[in-house]
């Protein structure tokens, strides 16, 4: 008998409202590829073991709160970067998907792109976190380079995939706060525009700061200020409105 690929957890909440639609029970995992200058849970990126559950033990603790899910709500894995850890969600998402569990995945795109293609007929819902729009940004940003994410968003395109997606940005003052930035993240996602839901910008806050005092690490955008969350809103409004346009001329 085959033993099941653990997960490594980095934290649960229960009860979420904000990573996918409805009530939703949020698995954290565990480690990260990328070096988000912004990141505010930098613990969560060594791949280091913490808590540990099978596939099995993930279903059965999503399945206690099932009954608020409701219509729209379920399961979302977050991170650290979920599809790191691919062979347990391949094990666990079918096993969700049997129980009539929605599914979505909060993600950077990087990834096994042959065992994604196994995945996405499991996946409800992709969060796709979208770091910059040049190779060169990707780079400041993340300390990687950005084809990992073009890899994954062609991927998506090739194989038809049959979930919704919803693009995320992480807004921050004096990189991304324009009109002209959001044309560029709209050129950036177009291609997907068939599958995209919605655009949502996450204002920058300061509240991960102390967390890499804690772990003895500099942090990289000490004295930044927090993005002003009206004039996110209102930047959202902006390239949610070609999203808008695109939808109408179907």
């Amino acid at each position: 008998m085959r033993l099941s690929n653990i997960g490594n957890i980095h934290s649960i909440e229960t009860m979420g409202l904000l990573d996918g639609p409805g009530v939703r029970t949020i698995f954290f995992l565990q480690g990260c590829p990328l070096r988000c200058q912004y990141c505010h849970n930098p613990d969560s990126q060594a791949f280091e073991p913490k808590r540990s559950m099978s596939p099995e033990e993930t279903v059965q603790f999503a399945k206690r709160y099932q009954s608020y899910y409701g219509k729209e709500g379920g399961v979302t894995f977050s991170g650290g970067e979920p599809l790191a850890q691919m062979d347990y969600l391949l094990e666990t998402l079918p096993l969700l998907k049997d129980q009539g569990i929605h599914v979505a995945i909060d993600t950077s795109g990087f990834t096994d792109y042959e065992k994604l293609k196994e995945l996405l007929p499991y996946v409800d819902l992709f969060l796709l976190d979208v770091k910059a729009f040049s190779d060169a940004d990707y780079k400041k940003v993340t300390e990687r380079p950005m084809g990992p994410f073009e890899k994954f968003m062609e991927t998506l395109i090739e194989e038809n995939y049959q979930g919704r997606i919803w693009i995320r940005h992480v807004m921050v003052e004096g990189w991304s706060d324009s009109e002209d930035a959001m044309d560029r993240l709209w050129a950036t996602v177009e291609k997907l525009a068939p599958w995209i839901d919605q655009i949502d910008i996450l204002p920058y806050h300061t509240m991960g700061g102390d967390k890499y005092e804690a772990l003895g690490r500099t942090y990289a955008l000490e004295g930044v200020p927090a993005m002003d969350k009206d004039r996110a809103k209102k930047l959202e409004n902006y390239v949610n409105k070609k999203l808008e346009d695109v939808n109408a001329e179907r």
